[in-house]
């Protein structure tokens, strides 16, 4: 899809699909009370649109729309109102649902031209990104296993036009804004590609070329290091698990630098790097812990922090930051057979630690513990780690909303301001020494996992053991890497969450100190 930034009344646009978002207030009152672009709409659809809507009981409310035909009164073959709920409440992200609704509409209809009218808010560059974040997130559909004619819509949306209020010139800024929707927009519908990608067809190894191939186009830095590399890394927890497949493990490094900038080993000596890790387990069944059928289903998706941190690196490739930053992914796939690890098995950590194994689904903070740990070598200015690590969090906060865990206030909060702007919710939730008890080991120095309660905290609590005083992020991303359903620029299956976010940390250390 081609976005544009355009301008011009409502009445006069010539497209498939005309989008016109709405506040309650634009409706309350009427047409005569009602913002002047939508009232020109309702009087050259000859009234229809008031009438309709209180017909439907359309309010504007969030999440709620209404379609009408224009009959030929309009160039535009229909319009969609989209409600975007109370005025004095909004923010980019109501647009930004209201837009992926209108872009699913949009295939619906096989509408191949859509105008977009921008609400007329101050924030107008905010509006510009979220929604044609909206659209182009919205239009996302992974159907390249479908073969069916039926599955496929009468025409892709080739053209969709944002139009800007009325006395809202196009401008440097707004242009950018549009940019860095596009550039975001690519790199989380790549990363839900891969989310997506049976098992099958994406294990370790093809993890690993699809990173290599983003390193290359991008023209970053790669490595890959097999079985023995990583067995002489003295990666004990990550070889445990990585053991009981047939197909062995990828420790994948991928990593911008500056302009005569090195690899790992210089790093040290430059700026500090910002460093981001991803869980990449490209299938669990849970081990010899063996997950029931209807949990196991869905695991291919065990790599979504993976996928977001590679995501955030093709963005990352484009933005050429004054620093250094490295993504670091321990690929493997969890897999019971004679050769699995146990249950009561003991693993040694590349830090020394020793790890006696309670249960062998909880092997995703196993690896992270010691890719965590050698990431850490290279002294970060920040440590971020994405990861689908604990059902206990989804349970907890659902499948919308992320849980944010660190000890380094000002990192954590860091974080939090990136994804607070772009629309991809986050909680911070606790980690205290009132759990620790709970990963106590008898005859090891902890457990992998501890009581039934606190689970997404234990887990937290377990990774901090491998990072040390670096200031450290975990994003706890089990409930929101998919989502359940079809919902706003949602589609049912893998949402790429975390790559706007771990983008726009980058973007934000870039920006001048005050």
């Amino acid at each position: 899809m081609k976005l544009a930034l355009a301008s011009g009344d409502l009445t006069l646009q010539k497209c498939d699909l005309l989008l016109v978002p709405v506040f309650e207030s634009d409706l309350a009152g009427g047409a005569k009370k009602a913002p002047a672009p939508l009232a020109a709409l309702d009087a050259a659809l000859g009234g229809l649109v008031f009438r309709v809507a209180a017909e439907e009981q359309f309010r504007g409310k969030a999440d709620s729309s209404l379609t009408l035909q224009s009959h030929e009164r309009l160039p535009a073959a229909r319009v969609l109102l989209l409600g975007l709920g109370a005025r004095q409440s909004f923010a980019p992200e109501a647009l930004r649902m209201a837009a992926g609704k209108g872009a699913k509409a949009a295939r619906r209809v096989g509408a191949a031209t859509v105008a977009l009218a921008l609400p007329d808010v101050r924030e107008i560059a905010g509006c510009v990104e979220a929604a044609a974040e909206g659209l182009l997130l919205g239009a996302y559909r992974f159907d390249r296993y479908k073969t069916g004619e039926k599955d496929k819509p009468a025409r892709e949306t080739r053209q969709a036009n944002l139009l800007l209020p009325a006395k809202t010139p196009k401008s440097r800024e707004l242009a950018d804004a549009l940019a860095w929707a596009e550039r975001v927009c690519e790199a989380t519908n790549w990363a839900r590609d891969l989310v997506n990608e049976p098992a099958n067809q994406l294990g370790p190894t093809d993890l690993a070329l699809a990173a290599r191939q983003m390193a290359v186009d991008g023209k970053l830095k790669f490595e890959a290091l097999d079985q023995d590399k990583i067995e002489a890394l003295r990666m004990g927890l990550f070889m445990g698990v990585a053991q009981g497949s047939a197909e062995g493990p990828q420790l994948v490094h991928v990593w911008y630098e500056p302009a005569g900038g090195g690899g790992k080993k210089q790093a040290k000596a430059k700026t500090k790097p910002v460093v981001l890790v991803g869980k990449a387990i490209t299938f669990d069944s849970g081990g010899l812990s063996l997950k029931p059928t209807d949990g196991m289903v869905e695991m291919k998706t065990d790599m979504a922090g993976a996928a977001a941190v590679l995501g955030a690196m093709k963005v990352v490739a484009q933005l050429q930051p004054p620093f250094p930053v490295h993504a670091f992914l321990g690929a493997c796939e969890n897999m019971p057979s004679g050769r699995a690890y146990r249950p009561g098995d003991v693993l040694v950590s590349r830090l020394g630690k020793t790890v006696e194994i309670t249960n062998t689904d909880a092997e995703g903070r196993l690896v992270l513990g010691d890719v965590l740990a050698w990431a850490n070598e290279l002294e970060p200015a920040i440590l971020v780690d994405v990861a689908t690590l604990t059902g206990a969090c989804v349970v907890a906060l659902g499948n919308y909303i992320t849980g944010v865990f660190g000890t380094d206030d000002a990192a954590v909060w860091e974080v939090l301001e990136a994804a607070k702007g772009c629309g991809e919710e986050m909680w911070r939730l606790p980690i205290s020494d009132l759990q620790r008890e709970s990963l106590k080991s008898e005859i090891a120095d902890l457990k992998n996992t501890g009581d039934r309660w606190g689970g997404a905290i234990n887990a937290a609590m377990f990774l901090r053991e491998f990072v040390g005083q670096t200031p450290w992020v975990h994003l706890d991303i089990a409930g929101t890497s998919t989502s359940p359903k079809e919902r706003g620029y949602y589609a049912k299956g893998a949402t790429g969450h975390g790559v706007r976010t771990l983008a726009a940390l980058v973007r934000a250390r870039m920006a001048p100190k005050a």
